[in-house]
């Protein structure tokens, strides 16, 4: 995709992952709002990004979707780039009784939200010469991480719907993307082995610029290609890495 003068909108776009990107394709040149549920992440954002605006969006909630897609198309009417990236990540353990509250927002967030958000918006989007919509997903959603299994599951479904979405809309002028992050140095994650973030932005944003409808960075690859008859040997030699299984 082109990587200047578009109108992008960015869920969860106040820290990690989010931030980053939304403050790199800023500094290229594009009209960039960010969304998120935190006032105060949103401010500090925009605040060190002079000409960055924000919008306060619960992605859980059907209505707050509706009320900022009604905004953003009345507000921003050159909007052509829906970048669905609000996520969490939460532990759990797929052996035991799952918690309810762990399950219903981890898949109403990392799910229900880029599909509700891509629905309200896909009118508008399709209005437009040039439009993409871009999910975040994750190398979790290839080789899963048995203590985040719900997680795991949730970007294993996007990049399911993401699939189905980018065929759908072949034929219009708006194109899918994915982007499958490995593991990043975030405010929420300070595991030395995992990608630093200006490193993973990077390498993204030079992806992001080519005709690629995955975004893998190199450090994702391994996991990209991992799915196949012999996957579980990959997904058993990671978790082994991680924890040892529960016991029944």
């Amino acid at each position: 995709m082109k990587l200047t003068g578009n109108t992008i909108f960015i869920t969860g776009g106040g820290t990690g992952i989010g931030r980053g990107l939304a403050e790199a394709l800023h500094k290229l040149g594009n009209k960039v709002i960010i969304s998120g549920r935190r006032k105060e992440r949103l401010e500090e954002t925009i605040k060190a990004n002079p000409g960055m605006s924000a919008v306060e969006l619960n992605v859980q909630d059907p209505a707050s979707i509706k009320a900022v897609a009604k905004q953003l198309i009345e507000e921003y009417p050159d909007l052509n780039v829906l970048f669905n990236n609000a996520g969490i990540m939460m532990a759990d353990n797929p052996a035991g009784v799952i918690d309810e509250d762990v399950l219903v927002s981890t898949v109403t967030t990392n799910l229900f939200g880029p599909i509700r958000m891509s629905s309200a918006l896909m009118e508008h989007l399709k209005s437009k010469e040039e439009a993409a919509i871009i999910n975040t997903t994750s190398s979790l959603g290839f080789v899963p991480l048995a203590m985040a299994a719900v997680y795991s599951a949730t970007k294993a479904a996007l990049h399911s719907y993401t699939l189905s979405q980018r065929y759908v809309l072949k034929d219009t002028s708006v194109k899918v993307l994915e982007i499958a992050p490995p593991g990043v140095q975030t405010e929420s994650n300070n595991d030395p082995s995992s990608m630093p973030l200006a490193s993973f932005i990077e390498e993204t944003l030079k992806v992001l610029g080519t005709d690629a409808d995955e975004v893998i960075v190199e450090e994702a690859k391994m996991f990209r290609n991992n799915p196949g008859p012999n996957e579980g040997i990959f997904v058993t030699q990671l978790n082994n890495m991680m924890f040892e299984p529960p016991k029944r």
